[in-house]
């Protein structure tokens, strides 16, 4: 379709991607996880492209894996306090925000804001 492209300019390529619809954005990863049955595929400092062409978004991910057992918490591990937040559950605050705009009791609030991971907006919209 671009013929070869590895000679073009990359103005005059983001230029005509534009005209086509086509939105690419870099994105600032730190990390990218894929999981399969029989490992992980972790990319540390990975290149991660998004495009976006008539609502469709393609992801694509540059970089060299490190390959894991499935289910080994190695980020849990680096992660340090932000992972143990998040074993609590949500926010008890969020919880009682959610319980109240969307009219429920705050079980109900709860699992509704650990089902969206934590987006509020998206609780209560889910609860209305």
């Amino acid at each position: 379709m671009f013929g070869g492209g590895g000679g073009m300019n990359p103005r005059k390529m983001k230029q005509m991607m534009e005209q086509m619809g086509i939105d690419v954005a870099e994105l600032d990863a730190e990390e990218v996880v894929i999981r399969t049955a029989d490992e992980e595929l972790v990319f540390s400092d990975a290149q991660v492209t998004r495009m976006d062409a008539q609502g469709q978004e393609t992801y694509q991910v540059v970089g060299e894996p490190e390959s894991r057992e499935p289910g080994s918490d190695a980020t849990a591990i680096e992660a340090g306090d932000d992972e143990a937040d998040a074993d609590e559950g949500p926010d008890p605050d969020d919880v009682a925000l959610v319980a109240q705009r969307a009219s429920v009791d705050e079980e109900t609030a709860r699992n509704a804001l650990e089902a969206t991971d934590g987006d509020l907006a998206a609780a209560v919209a889910r609860l209305e």
